[in-house]
């Protein structure tokens, strides 16, 4: 699934490719994963493309009424979110309108330079609504801070006191927005710190260590234009490059970057999760008082048991 770095690399390839374009049509195929196809296509042609920006994982295209229309109409000025979750496969791009489109395109977008916006996406698990202004949050829902701006201050008191293991805080989008599977795991890797380990666990180091990884993984991987797994490219239709520096991810068997320790992988959050087993301790279990003193108790009960045994011996 694209993650923060592939997202805003699409959205800094739209804002070059659409600011201030004007939406002239919007033809669909497949309809199952937007909101309300018949709002999209009525209200977004006339639109011009004024702002493109990224929420998490979210592509936010913000949307005004062209001004002509509405001078003409004498009707008040509208906007609206275009918003886009790419989902596992989805593609957003600008292509030239005579170049063939390829399979599973959905939706495309006509626009006034003989180019088209077109959505692609072959397992249809994203999402896409066009929404008043005022309407968009209902679609974001509730979102943390960003992963890619979180200051040590608001990062720490994400984290702070949370029982949760620390990867799936990461990949919690209310906790820290725009993380995912990949970006998580190489974070944990540079900051030296097991997925397993609970939050509130963590010393101030430790924490001072992963918000620095969180942001120099990122900041690369944004640089790289991101990773190419599987179906994800940029909104030229370029695939990213940032899998050539992955440190652990999908990488179990092979050997650590820094130790030279063959690369594990365990089952976290309910997510594959890569680590170095020696550059990543695994935390240590603290057992219960209650199973603590069980185990006095059967130490004690031992002990009596031998001293029994010796002296019918001796």
């Amino acid at each position: 699934m694209p993650e923060l770095p592939e997202v805003e690399t699409v959205v800094r390839g739209l804002q070059t490719l659409l600011r201030g374009r004007a939406i002239l049509g919007v033809r669909m195929g497949k309809t199952d994963f937007i909101d309300d196809p018949e709002a999209l296509e009525q209200n977004a042609p006339g639109c011009r493309v004024m702002e493109i920006r990224r929420r998490g994982k979210f592509i936010v295209l913000f949307l005004e009424r062209d001004r002509s229309t509405q001078i003409a109409s004498g009707a008040a000025m509208e906007r609206f979110h275009l918003i886009v979750h790419l989902g596992m496969t989805g593609q957003l791009t600008v292509r030239p309108s005579a170049m063939p489109s390829p399979p599973h395109t959905h939706v495309w977008f006509s626009l006034d330079n003989e180019c088209e916006l077109r959505y692609t996406d072959p397992r249809r698990f994203g999402r896409m609504a066009l929404v008043p202004e005022s309407g968009s949050e209902n679609i974001l829902g509730a979102l943390g801070v960003d992963a890619l701006e979180a200051s040590e201050g608001e990062f720490r008191s994400r984290l702070a006191g949370r029982r949760a293991r620390v990867k799936a805080l990461l990949l919690d989008q209310r906790v820290l927005r725009g993380m995912g599977n990949i970006y998580t795991d190489e974070s944990l890797w540079h900051a030296r710190i097991h997925p397993a380990r609970l939050g509130a666990a963590l010393n101030h180091e430790e924490v001072t260590r992963l918000n620095r990884a969180v942001r120099k993984v990122l900041r690369a991987a944004i640089r790289l234009g991101g990773s190419s797994i599987s179906d994800y490219v940029n909104a030229e239709g370029e695939p990213g490059e940032f899998q050539i520096r992955h440190r652990v991810y999908q990488r179990e068997g092979k050997k650590c970057a820094r130790c030279g320790t063959q690369i594990h992988r365990m089952i976290v959050a309910g997510r594959s999760s890569y680590f170095c087993p020696r550059c990543q301790p695994a935390p240590r279990h603290r057992r219960s008082k209650k199973s603590r003193s069980a185990a006095i108790s059967r130490r004690k009960r031992v002990s009596a048991k031998n001293k029994s045994a010796r002296r019918r011996r001796g």
